[in-house]
């Protein structure tokens, strides 16, 4: 929809804007999300309306054209380059009581673009999954796929989620957490360096409210530590350092249907091509094997599907998640993460696990639609 055709004409289908890109360094996992989902969605069921984050911030209406949302030859996708005006930005609702979404530029009057039904949040990291729209979406009263508030806060942030995990019997690996004023003195430095050589060798620093594998780095020799720590606080000043673990890297998704949340079949990473863990690189340039599905004995597969939906259920999820584990070398699990809204890309996960469960790509996105448009804003 360009602006100029755009009408406050109610669509008969329900109305989605598919809001991605965002100001965290996932921006170009966003942007590729948003074009598989635009690729996908049943254009015969819903009208679409696409808005993209650009880096700063601004809302901005992007032209439906998925193939120009992704990544080619290694070269990242921005909202910037396809968005449809280098000015203006989109206006969501105020407030309960409308949903009409407002184009609106300097030296203009503001263009009515319609009202819409559901938004579809497809932003990863910071300023888009951790809690912040979904409570910019709850103020105005709009349904909106996937997590809450609470639960999208709790799954951005590392350290809670391992304290909530935790408190519910889950198993978590050793950690330590990194505050910005500890690592701004020296004094907090000296007692950084110190709990973390406890936390013996390898090990890996990541920082605590991020994903795609941004600014992780695997430490082998205490002598990085600090180079390690600088390159995760250019992602966020609050960092969680981890104890290396020797295992299998299982990820296994949950979906919330009308009788509960019900788990995927798990999946497997493999990461090969010289990759010493799941990191960018591997994940979205290389392409690293994911083996769906894991070959698991029975057992393993239904403790896997078990602690999947227990994670989801202890944060409470809502819509979706996918949780990563780890398969320990003893045949214990450790939970690694939960991710809150998991990407949609081509190679991504969470969609290839759903179809091998038997819900192919269209209708796993119709059900998070559908989930959404039945779910109320507000307290629940």
């Amino acid at each position: 929809m360009s602006i100029e055709q755009s009408s406050p004409n109610r669509s008969a289908k329900p109305r989605v804007a598919l809001v991605f890109g965002g100001r965290s360094s996932e921006h170009a996992i966003s942007v590729t999300t948003a074009g598989s989902v635009l690729r996908s969605i049943d254009r015969e069921k819903y009208d679409v309306l696409p808005i993209g984050i650009t880096h700063e911030g601004r809302w901005a209406l992007v032209s439906d054209e998925p193939s120009r949302m992704a990544i080619t030859d290694g070269r990242l996708p921005d909202v910037a380059h396809v968005a449809e005006a280098v000015e203006g930005q989109v206006v969501l609702p105020v407030g309960p009581g409308s949903r009409e979404v407002v184009w609106s530029e300097p030296g203009a009057a503001p263009k009515v673009l319609g009202e819409v039904d559901v938004v579809f949040p497809l932003l990863h990291g910071p300023w888009g999954e951790d809690g912040t729209l979904q409570g910019l979406l709850e103020l105005s009263g709009v349904p909106y796929v996937g997590n809450g508030v609470l639960s999208s806060a709790v799954g951005m942030d590392k350290e809670f989620t391992k304290r909530v995990l935790a408190s519910h019997g889950l198993g978590v690996g050793r950690y330590t957490v990194v505050r910005p004023r500890e690592w701004e003195s020296e004094a907090g430095r000296t007692a950084v360096r110190e709990r973390v050589a406890e936390l013996g060798l390898p090990l890996f620093v990541k920082p605590c409210r991020a994903g795609s594998s941004m600014g992780i780095t695997k430490v082998k020799d205490l002598a990085d530590l600090d180079a390690a720590i600088e390159e995760a606080r250019r992602h966020d000043p609050k960092l969680i350092i981890e104890a290396g673990v020797s295992g299998r890297e299982i990820e296994c998704g949950v979906l919330e249907f009308e009788d509960g949340p019900r788990a995927s079949v798990p999946a497997e990473v493999l990461v090969g091509g010289g990759y010493e863990f799941y990191d960018f690189e591997a994940k979205y340039i290389d392409s690293s094997e994911v083996r769906i599905p894991a070959e698991l004995s029975a057992e393993e597969t239904a403790e896997i599907r078990r602690q999947a939906i227990a994670a989801f259920e202890a944060l409470g999820c809502e819509g979706l998640a996918r949780v990563d584990f780890f398969l320990l070398d003893d045949g214990s699990w450790m939970i690694n993460e939960i991710n809150t809204m998991p990407g949609f890309t081509p190679i991504s996960a969470f969609p290839k696990m759903w179809e091998a469960t038997g819900l192919a790509y269209p209708e796993l996105i119709d059900r998070l639609l559908q989930t959404a448009l039945r779910r109320s804003t507000g307290l629940r």
